[in-house]
């Protein structure tokens, strides 16, 4: 395994290798810098109140957090990189990120009807999607 540093620029779109387990986990520890947080939000899909959702964290708390340029707590960097993981998934199954917003935003009939969006405020709805896309992958359609 590389021994390399985890750096901000981890969190845009297909730029991470979860080969380096420990230097994510060193990072998620430290807790992701707003500002980085905030960059990976301009490119999603979703509004700071959806991500608030996923994150379960207080809109407030987190204007406060971009006003004091704080960090997010490690529960919430893991979360965050969770999904970022996830999207680097998607768009790689789906081809592009567009294609993937839309399979986010579309009913889902072999997740029960819903949205996959929604399942991303739980740890076991992410591996639920995580899943999904790997069958989608394989051909697996069941």
């Amino acid at each position: 395994m590389k021994n390399r540093k985890v750096e901000e620029p981890l969190v845009a779109y297909n730029s991470y290798d979860e080969s380096n387990i420990l230097s994510l986990i060193e990072f998620i520890r430290k807790g992701i810098n707003f500002r980085i947080f905030t960059d990976f939000v301009n490119k999603s899909p979703f509004n700071l109140n959806e991500w608030s959702s996923f994150l379960h964290i207080s809109q407030r708390t987190m204007q406060r957090y971009q006003r004091e340029k704080k960090t997010l707590d490690s529960i919430q960097s893991e979360k965050f990189m969770e999904i970022v993981l996830l999207f680097q998934k998607g768009i790689e199954v789906m081809g592009t990120k567009e294609q993937f917003n839309s399979w986010l935003e579309t009913e889902n009939l072999s997740l029960g009807k819903i949205k996959p969006k929604s399942l991303l405020d739980s740890t076991f709805g992410i591996h639920l999607l995580k899943d999904e896309l790997n069958r989608l992958q394989y051909g697996i359609l069941a």
